[in-house]
């Protein structure tokens, strides 16, 4: 919603007071606004960077999913020469 010439110079004059009156205030107040546009600028980023693509995961979920994908290779492997060694013994000579 815009502003009227009126409110806006209204405005201005009560920046201008609050400056020349606390000096201090003033410069904490322009510190936090420079914080706050930084934040939103680094929140643009991050929506940005995230409108491209996935995320790449990290690399502990990368050893922990190579780890499970092991432990179920050997777990299969066993089973296998397991239900094999079964079967051969089941065999007559």
């Amino acid at each position: 919603m815009a502003w009227s010439q009126d409110e806006e110079r209204m405005l201005a004059q009560i920046e201008s007071y609050l400056t020349d009156e606390d000096p201090r205030l003033a410069a904490r107040l322009e510190s936090f606004n420079e914080r706050v546009q930084r934040k939103e600028t680094g929140q643009q980023k991050r929506v940005a960077r995230a409108g491209r693509g996935r995320r790449r995961p990290s690399r502990s979920t990368i050893i922990i999913l190579v780890s499970w994908l092991l432990i179920a290779t050997l777990i299969a492997t066993l089973l296998i020469m397991v239900f094999h060694h079964d079967a051969a013994a089941a065999l007559p000579m």
